[in-house]
């Protein structure tokens, strides 16, 4: 019940002008950084981690600001699920789309980390050419159904759950379908490997490269920038890497980690720390959280 009247919620407020949402979304942030003690906590060690030199002070006010830009992306995702297009393309700056191009009609995978604000490129995308990707159920049945629904509102993207694996991921690619893969959360080690995030040891999927090497497929990065105040966004696609993948799957795993090391420094305040993105630890070592 409370999920359908956040939903209504969102739906009435995608009515309003973007600079309104974008306060709403800010005030949101603000207030849930008061109430959210456990997710406060989760960032705030995240952040312990990556940035050991930065001061109490200052990790606080990135945290601040992370819980703004977090919260802010959730309440925009009203404009990406009920909008038209021309709204939602008005608010999207693209650079480098040349990089996207070169490759669109080929095996391409789109190199897409956890920035808060990764949806609104991934809508941008979905209105250019047909996808595949992964989704996490979530708890609410409801919500698992809805995010489907919203995220295949433009062509025919083709979701499919991690309990499927990856084979109707690699048909897709072999049909020339991009990947819009987002690898950097912890899964386990079972299909991955403690790979240094920050100089912390993190489990990290090494998919990336078995995936390119299985399908031919390029690797295009793929990052949305969200702007200050109503600017909208800016999505940047990147040159596809030469060399990759390597032949070694644990230092093309660490190639993908401090690229998105990069753009986290860039941009620190919009990357997913709310995120136990170091729970899984090497054996016999304490945990985090």
């Amino acid at each position: 019940m409370l999920a359908r009247l956040g939903v209504f919620i969102l739906w009435l407020i995608h009515f309003l002008p973007f600079r309104l949402i974008v306060a709403i979304g800010n005030a949101l942030g603000t207030m849930i950084y008061l109430l959210a003690g456990e997710r406060r906590r989760v960032g705030d060690i995240n952040l312990k981690l990556c940035f050991p030199e930065m001061s109490e002070m200052a990790r606080k006010q990135l945290l601040r600001a992370h819980f703004k830009m977090f919260f802010r992306g959730l309440v925009e995702r009203c404009i990406l699920w009920w909008s038209s297009p021309a709204r939602i393309n008005s608010l999207i700056r693209v650079d480098g789309v040349e990089h996207f191009e070169a490759v669109k009609g080929e095996p391409m995978i789109l190199l897409t980390p956890h920035f808060v604000g990764m949806d609104a490129g991934g809508q941008w995308v979905a209105q250019q050419v047909d996808t595949v990707c992964m989704y996490a159920n979530q708890k609410s049945q409801y919500l698992t159904e809805l995010l489907l629904q919203k995220r295949a509102r433009f062509r025919n993207q083709h979701l499919y759950s991690r309990q499927q694996g990856l084979r109707p991921i690699l048909k897709g690619m072999r049909s020339n379908m991009p990947f819009i893969y987002p690898p950097d959360q912890d899964q386990g080690v079972k299909d991955g490997a403690f790979i240094p995030f920050f100089g912390v040891p993190a489990a990290t999927m090494t998919s990336l490269s078995r995936i390119a090497q299985m399908t031919g497929a390029k690797v295009v990065p793929s990052i949305t920038r969200v702007l200050p105040g109503g600017g909208g966004y800016i999505l940047t696609f990147y040159p596809a890497w030469e060399g990759f993948p390597s032949g070694d799957d644990i230092a093309d795993t660490r190639r993908m980690n401090e690229f998105i090391e990069q753009r986290v420094l860039e941009m620190p305040e919009q990357y997913f720390w709310l995120h136990k993105r170091f729970k899984t630890r090497p054996e016999g070592e304490e945990r985090f959280y």
